[in-house]
């Protein structure tokens, strides 16, 4: 069993930021357990692209407000708490922030946390053996 809060993550190599986001990886590949899990909060009054082009991700809003674009349709969907999105066609989408979003996120594979996001918004597919991390 592992008990982690995400404030004990903070300024680590777990704590990820952007301009536009603040991401701290609760669980990575080198758990072992087959899926990756981030508390991310997007900035208010930001707008932010991603294409996870190699990972499937589970999005959960648990605060805020702001909309969802999926760029291969032009579909825009509000984002505010209790609104899940799953990216399971691996779609290219735009998340613009009215006021700060805190989000709990799910990669399936799971990311390792050296990751960087390239000029399209997608991550490489890195892969770890956890019994190597």
């Amino acid at each position: 069993m592992q008990v982690i809060n995400r404030n004990d993550l903070n300024d680590t190599e777990r704590d990820i930021k952007s301009e536009t986001w603040r991401s701290r990886r609760m669980v990575l590949a080198r758990e072992g357990v087959g899926f990756s899990f981030h508390d991310t909060v997007i900035y208010a009054g930001t707008t932010s692209t991603f294409h996870y082009a190699n990972h499937i991700e589970a999005v959960y809003c648990v605060q805020g407000e702001g909309t969802l674009t999926n760029e291969e349709t032009g579909e825009v969907h509000d984002l505010a708490d209790g609104t899940m999105y799953l990216l399971d066609g691996n779609e290219k989408h735009t998340v613009r922030a009215t006021s700060e979003l805190r989000m709990a996120c799910v990669f399936n594979p799971p990311v390792t946390g050296r990751e960087v996001h390239d000029e399209n918004g997608v991550y490489p597919l890195v892969v770890e053996d956890p019994a190597q991390a």
